[in-house]
């Protein structure tokens, strides 16, 4: 790890203008490539102070040792000149979206004598047309089955093409008129190309000539009563608009453009794509990636143009291929920031004008909606896939075991997140994962006693507490119980009614044989009266907290307190996604891509989830309360208006009359008649116990103590 003072360009020697730098490592290998309007600006941030940088970038810092910039007069210059050096370097901390090889397309072989339709994946070729890509395979199967007794082209391998010739007998699809059987010479290498060019011509949508031309012969057949053709040619009609009916029209003025969407977090994106040709889907892509720096939206989609496009560009030079890389629209969801030298660069990879723009209404607003949904069920399935994944969760545990030297693998993990607004209705989540895997029964909420007072660390504090005392306490109870039945058994031993020594039986009475009741076998954690686990009978392996070392600190010292050692301590800091211990005047850093830390980022999420939960449902039912019902002439729609705005009834009680007249439907009498009603002398004075009259935690929670 190099130390980025070490090659920090001299004060002043950095120009201006714009243009394009790469960060390369020690061995001279690029690892990062970027532009900037200005590349002072940009070049002096990445040397700022290391702890400010977002993690991927303070990996990247400290694996280069040397920075080098070239200055371009123009941003499409830039822009140009950095897709070049990506595609050039490859560097390891760009992030790429390359064509994903694993979508399947249509490929069709237009560079041999008999030109064959084929299923293909991999890298374009010159002398192929390609369509797609398509989301399956077997969508590719079922539609060129259809299409194939329209156009009988050929689909067989070079070996079984070659072999048929020799043997001069045609395959089943041959006998089947599924193909026109050029192997055996049915039809010359110009009659079957012209096959082939129709069903090109079909698959780039120009579908309603072919279909008018068919027409056109049925009819012909029919007038020469050749009526068996005619009818042949009916069914071929109708199998090319049950062709076209699999791709639906979404937007009727035919329009050729790409529509996108993202969903993402803080790190990772997911990017889908509906390319729509004639105004129809005629292929869906899409990617998750790791995010490189803290980007919003607009960021995500300038470098996913500019990656994108350059690289089809590539690939239709590279197979030569005469259809545009770059639809004449593209649909995103915000603007780049950098709209127009963006807008020259696609126009000139295009040959002519393209427009980048958001769709407001209509089919292409639904459309952008409906990929959008897409690629959010697409980022959901990714993590889905990664968190049910039993090897990846076993490498996760084991992770994090060796990154917070654990003496064994975290099977229970418990995390505790604070939740409130401006320090109302504090409350906080407790969420416990068993093997990786949430154990939703087992979550808790609890109530805070005394609100803000002392922040975030004091509520986390008496969240551990709390739970860690009723943790105690069942134990006691489980050992007493315990301690209750196998005293109980060795009486029963001793004191055998079939023995005759049964103190307690009178004379001539039948001796009392019924066992005790404390002899029933007892079972660790679980309540004897009810068979259920007891809230808080078991410990966790670890505990997480939401928060950086004033955190984890106040949890360890209440841990210490209790006397419990045997359960760790670590908080998760999220904005550099840092682990810190108790004690450790540093943090754990593990890589960005590691199973441990996306395990317990799920955990920390998933307690922030359940907390703000809570609390959104306390805010509600605060603000929903007789405070507001008792107004006169306030009605729901007014009472909910009220709500959105203020969000509680001590904030609405700190308004004045005008801030609350300006809002919708309300006028100053109303407003007034708010405030007088929440300012009422009865309603002023808070309980006794500073601000809640309710000392347990409601819901899942209750009972914490």
């Amino acid at each position: 790890m190099s130390d980025p003072a070490t090659y920090r360009p001299a004060p002043g020697s950095i120009p201006e203008a714009p243009g394009v730098y790469r960060f390369s490592d020690p061995r001279g290998r690029v690892i990062y490539v970027g532009k900037a309007k200005s590349l002072r600006q940009r070049l002096n941030s990445y040397f700022a102070d290391l702890s400010g940088l977002h993690p991927r970038t303070r990996q990247m810092v400290t694996t280069a040792a040397r920075v080098e910039w070239t200055v371009v007069t123009t941003e499409v210059e830039a822009l140009q000149l950095e897709y070049n050096w990506i595609k050039e370097f490859d560097p390891r901390f760009n992030v790429r979206y390359r064509d994903d090889k694993t979508y399947p397309v249509l490929a069709v072989t237009m560079d041999e004598e008999f030109p064959r339709l084929h299923v293909y994946r991999g890298p374009r070729r010159r002398g192929v047309r390609y369509f797609g890509p398509y989301a399956h395979a077997w969508a590719i199967r079922e539609t060129l089955d259809q299409l194939l007794r329209v156009f009988p082209a050929r689909t067989c391998s070079a070996g079984v093409f070659k072999r048929h010739g020799q043997i001069g007998r045609p395959c089943l699809l041959g006998y089947i008129d599924k193909c026109s059987a050029p192997c055996v010479g049915t039809v010359s290498a110009e009659q079957h190309r012209d096959i082939v060019d129709d069903f090109c011509d079909f698959l780039s949508g120009r579908t309603d000539r072919l279909v008018r031309e068919l027409e056109r012969r049925m009819a012909a057949a029919s007038e020469e009563l050749e009526f068996e053709r005619a009818a042949r040619l009916r069914d071929d009609i109708g199998a090319l608009r049950r062709a076209m009916e699999k791709q639906a029209v979404v937007l009727g003025d035919g329009t050729d453009a790409d529509v996108v969407a993202f969903a993402d977090d803080e790190l990772e994106a997911a990017v889908q794509v509906f390319h729509v040709r004639g105004g129809r889907v005629r292929g869906q892509r899409g990617w998750v990636i790791d995010k490189v720096e803290p980007t919003d939206t607009r960021a995500l989609v300038e470098r996913f143009l500019i990656q994108f496009y350059g690289e089809q560009a590539a690939l239709a030079e590279a197979a030569d291929d005469a259809h545009q890389p770059v639809p004449r629209e593209i649909l995103v969801p915000e603007l780049p920031a950098e709209l127009d030298p963006l807008t020259d660069w696609l126009s000139g990879l295009r040959g002519s004008r393209v427009q980048i723009r958001v769709p407001q209404r209509g089919d292409k607003r639904a459309l952008a909606e409906t990929v959008r949904r897409n690629a959010a069920e697409a980022f959901t399935q990714h993590k889905l896939r990664r968190a049910s994944d039993l090897t990846a969760r076993s490498a996760a545990l084991q992770e994090i075991q060796d990154a917070l030297g654990l003496d064994g693998a975290p099977l229970r993990i418990e995390c505790v997140d604070v939740s409130h607004v401006q320090g109302s209705d504090v409350v906080a989540s407790l969420v416990v994962f068993e093997d990786g895997l949430s154990r939703r029964s087992e979550y808790r909420r609890f109530e805070i006693r005394g609100g803000a007072e002392g922040g975030d660390v004091a509520a986390i504090a008496e969240v551990v507490r709390r739970r860690f005392r009723r943790y105690l306490a069942e134990t006691a109870t489980d050992r007493a119980e315990a301690e209750g039945v196998e005293s109980a058994g060795v009486e029963a031993e001793g004191d055998d009614p079939r023995g005759g020594g049964n103190a307690g039986a009178g004379e001539g009475e039948p001796p009392d044989i019924s066992p005790p009741a404390a002899t029933a076998t007892h079972r660790p954690g679980i309540d004897p009266d009810t068979g259920r686990p007891r809230k808080f009978a078991y410990p966790p392996n670890l505990l997480v907290v939401d928060g950086g070392p004033p955190q984890v600190e106040a949890a360890a010292d209440v841990m210490a307190e209790l006397g419990i050692t045997d359960v760790a301590v670590c908080g998760l800091a999220k904005r550099l996604e840092e682990i810190w211990l108790p004690g450790d005047p540093d943090p754990v850093i593990m890589s960005r891509t590691s199973d441990g830390l996306f395990l317990l980022q799920r955990v920390r999420d998933e307690a922030h989830r359940f907390a703000i939960t809570y609390h959104r449902q306390r805010r509600s039912k605060g603000m929903t309360s007789s405070d507001l019902d008792a107004v006169p002439g306030l009605g729901p729609t007014r009472r909910a208006t009220l709500i959105k705005h203020f969000g509680s009834v001590r904030r609405l009680r700190a308004a004045d009359v005008d801030e609350i007249a300006a809002l919708p439907g309300f006028g100053k009498r109303t407003a007034a008649a708010v405030l007088a009603a929440l300012q009422a002398p009865e309603r002023l004075d808070p309980p006794a116990d500073g601000g809640s009259d309710r000392s347990q935690p409601t819901g899942a929670g209750a009972g914490a103590s």
